[in-house]
């Protein structure tokens, strides 16, 4: 029977070689993770806890030191080219450039890809209008909003229709206004394109709302795991924060808390 998991991992451990005479570094300590098909999974923790090394993992980016990991049915170690072909991935900075207009690169992501003009044409009007940047098509990239800039930034990220699509910190930098639209483009995919989001967030109430279950991670580890009202609910806490110092105990960074 087929796994209803988009993402799963076991016991990854990465470990960094020391630098001019330091110890290793352990990035990651034995993270498991699974993500059910379908959903959005935020990945929590302070900078430093292992986020974004789980990050390049799932996304073949880096290859773990040992454990093993999965991303839509693919191994990440022996068939990184299907897991590729799978994701979609949207990194904190943006992959657009500037001096081409939202329609240009869309078309210009679709083409290195391997599609035909035509084809390529067809997808970026699909994701134009998916996204609301219908008005700003013809417009220089660089004179775009932040949050209009982020809006393109998931819409190259889903130029192959990935099945799992990361998101580093998808909403930072942005105005209460542009971070609401973009939580209901999120939640949209999931629900109506059955695409698997991971989202790395620093902004709990962005994992609070957006999240269908959270993993904790901290010193490399997942520590705590699942729906944000589960774990609140399961020790009485008011706030995911709440939750996270019960079972790290360890003080988020104040510009985290949000």
């Amino acid at each position: 029977m087929p796994s209803t998991l988009a993402v799963e991992a076991h016991g990854l451990v990465k470990t960094y070689p020391g630098r001019r005479g330091r110890p290793p570094v352990q990035a990651l300590d034995g993270l498991d993770l699974a993500v059910p098909a379908g959903t959005v999974h935020g990945l929590l923790g302070p900078n430093g806890a292992g986020k974004t090394t789980t990050t390049k993992v799932l996304t073949t980016l880096s290859a773990a030191t040992a454990g093993t990991a999965k991303v839509a049915g693919h191994d990440v170690s022996r068939d990184a080219d299907a897991v590729r072909r799978a994701i979609g991935y949207v990194s904190q900075g943006t992959g657009a450039d500037p001096l081409l207009t939202p329609r240009e690169n869309l078309v210009m992501a679709a083409r290195l890809r391997g599609a035909g003009r035509a084809a390529a044409d067809e997808r970026a009007r699909e994701l134009l209008a998916r996204m609301g940047l219908h008005d700003e098509a013809g417009r220089r990239t660089s004179t775009l909003s932040g949050g209009t800039r982020r809006k393109l930034d998931v819409a190259l990220g889903l130029v192959d229709a990935p099945r799992v699509l990361f998101l580093d910190e998808p909403t930072t930098g942005l105005d209460p206004e542009a971070r609401a639209s973009m939580w209901q483009e999120i939640r949209s995919l999931a629900a109506d394109d059955e695409v698997t989001v991971l989202l790395t967030t620093h902004y709990l109430e962005e994992a609070d709302r957006l999240a269908d279950a959270v993993s904790i991670v901290d010193h490399g580890r997942v520590v705590a795991t699942g729906s944000p009202v589960a774990l609140k609910a399961d020790i009485g806490a008011a706030s995911l924060e709440d939750v996270y110092l019960h079972h790290a105990g360890r003080a988020w960074d104040a510009e985290a808390i949000r």
